[in-house]
């Protein structure tokens, strides 16, 4: 789900932008999602996804993958992470920096907007501008770090440019950053969630007006392989393909993404209604991964063990970290992993997933240990706690699997002596409720991207977080993170990361998921995984 609030990277995030479809709400219409397009089904691709489209306007990005990867499909980003963990272009070809302040962006010549015109050096530093300006007051993206911004991320109203995004010719963009940002972190942040919008089109529409613009309720001109014909982003969004698409034509024409129950991703896919489930967009129920599996007309796929079940605490309500402490060893995670997910995912503690490049496995995870966990409540309560206090756990109804998980957790912990109140809402009013601080624990899947966790635990550990809580050390090692290229160092400056939240347990890592992702026989050149299934979408075709 980003931002100032800061860059959230999978799941997230914002109060004022979870759920406003402002610019992007409107065309509702009672038909099927496979039969909008006026085409036969049988010539339409559907995406099976579980939680509703926040918005399609680039502008209303939230960080949420279902959102991220809806939007991208007509506004490319600049860059894309592939199934190897790495960064692939997309309008650019690169991106580069010798000092880890001025970044350059060189614009892949190819690139063209689908009516012909060339995506150029105007068309980035529109973008970058539209996200600064305080007219359209969409605050996030980490504008802020960047020259000529304020501490709020905005640039003065009635500015037209941004001075630290300066175009070198019509191809090449420098962008220059407040302080030292690691190559991986400007990629992972400005690379991957700003999606570049077509100054020749939309440069004249006064920036007070940019959201509730028509035009993105049915873009003229867009960058990536399709374009949206219709929507109801609570059920549904069909797609044409962009016949100009400057990566190639797609060859399937009609595409399709419904919103579904968990449930109702095994019947789809058994009844062909559904071709593809992507890990990060789509949760199987657990108790179906074994019929999904055994579909003949279906191929299944593992994930890259990296989408965590994050269990945050506001400490500002649960100050005592003797508290936070017995929550953690409390928490059968392994017997979690096993029965509720059949052992596909691992358990680690922090941020860092094993497939992570920085991974340290000397962070030995907190064992299971109920004796433990009421030891420290006693502990607790000699130091002022109240053992009749009730806390109020948040859950996503979406998350099927973790709401079993928590109402299980909440009997454990009873027995303990803690006393835990389950409320299951939906994704929005979760991450509203995240951004208000209104809750005591909120369990989210939370996608951290392996190769770079600095800006989701730099605001998730912060005192304006959903943790709100800060360290010293952790702020420290952090900002080296961004200095250094060492392996070895990075890996160190990570364990300590991890071991202090291991320690003073303003989160926990519940589990690592291992997702199942899926895609019908008859849906060639396609791979669901964490990330890029979408990258090649315009090479997917209908056996």
């Amino acid at each position: 789900m980003n931002k100032k609030w800061k860059k959230i990277l999978g799941v997230i995030l914002t109060v004022s932008l979870v759920g406003s479809l402002t610019a992007c709400g409107g065309k509702k219409n009672d038909k099927g999602a496979t039969t909008e397009s006026g085409a036969s089904a049988s010539d339409v691709v559907t995406i099976g996804v579980t939680d509703t489209i926040g918005s399609l306007n680039p502008l209303l990005m939230d960080g949420t993958e279902v959102v991220k990867y809806s939007t991208s499909l007509e506004f490319l980003p600049l860059v894309e992470l592939n199934k190897d963990l790495e960064f692939e272009g997309q309008i650019a070809s690169e991106i580069t920096t010798e000092d880890n302040k001025t970044f350059t962006i060189t614009i892949d010549p190819k690139a063209v907007w689908s009516d012909g015109e060339p995506i150029t050096s105007k068309d980035v530093l529109f973008t970058f501008l539209c996200w600064a300006s305080p007219e359209i007051g969409t605050t996030g993206m980490s504008i802020e770090n960047i020259e000529g911004t304020g501490d709020d991320g905005f640039v003065k109203a009635g500015s037209d440019s941004v001075s630290g995004v300066v175009a070198v010719d019509d191809k090449t963009v420098q962008i220059t950053t407040k302080s030292e940002m690691a190559l991986s972190t400007f990629q992972n942040i400005y690379g991957r969630y700003i999606l570049v919008l077509p100054e020749h089109v939309l440069g004249d529409i006064p920036k007070d007006q940019m959201l509730s613009n028509e035009w993105f309720n049915a873009p003229t001109v867009v960058s990536g392989p399709y374009v949206v014909k219709n929507f109801d982003l609570n059920h549904y969004v069909t797609y044409e393909a962009n016949e100009k698409y400057f990566k190639g034509a797609p060859k399937i024409k009609n595409l399709s993404i419904k919103v579904v129950t968990p449930s109702q991703l095994l019947t789809g896919l058994q009844s062909g209604e559904i071709d593809l489930v992507q890990q990060t967009m789509g949760n199987f129920l657990q108790e179906d991964y074994e019929s999904v599996e055994k579909l003949d007309n279906i191929t299944v796929y593992d994930g890259t063990p990296v989408t965590t079940e994050s269990v945050f605490f506001n400490t500002e309500k649960i100050s005592n970290v003797k508290v936070r402490q017995a929550f953690l060893y409390g928490m059968d995670r392994n017997t979690i992993l096993q029965e509720f997910l059949k052992g596909k995912g691992e358990v680690v503690d922090g941020f860092l997933a094993s497939v992570s490049p920085n991974y340290d496995s000397s962070v030995v995870p907190i064992a299971y240990d109920k004796d433990k966990a009421v030891q420290l409540l006693k502990e607790a309560e000699s130091e002022g706690w109240d053992p009749s206090t009730e806390y109020n756990f948040y859950v996503n109804s979406g998350d099927t699997t973790f709401t079993q998980i928590a109402s299980y957790l909440a009997a454990q912990y009873a027995e303990m002596g803690l006393k835990v109140k389950i409320n299951t809402v939906d994704l929005s009013t979760l991450l509203t409720t995240a951004g208000t601080g209104d809750f005591d624990l909120l369990a989210v899947q939370y996608t951290y991207a392996p190769v770079d966790v600095y800006y989701d635990a730099t605001w998730l550990l912060s005192a304006s977080g959903w943790t709100r809580y800060q360290n010293d050390e952790i702020i420290k090692a952090l900002k080296e993170t961004q200095t250094t290229t060492d392996s070895d160092k990075m890996k160190a400056l990570y364990k300590t990361v991890d071991s202090i939240v291991q320690s003073e347990v303003p989160m926990i890592n519940a589990y690592v998921i291992s997702g199942l992702g899926a895609k019908s026989n008859r849906l060639q050149n396609a791979t669901p995984d964490v990330y890029g299934t979408f990258i090649n979408i315009q090479d997917w075709e209908i056996k």
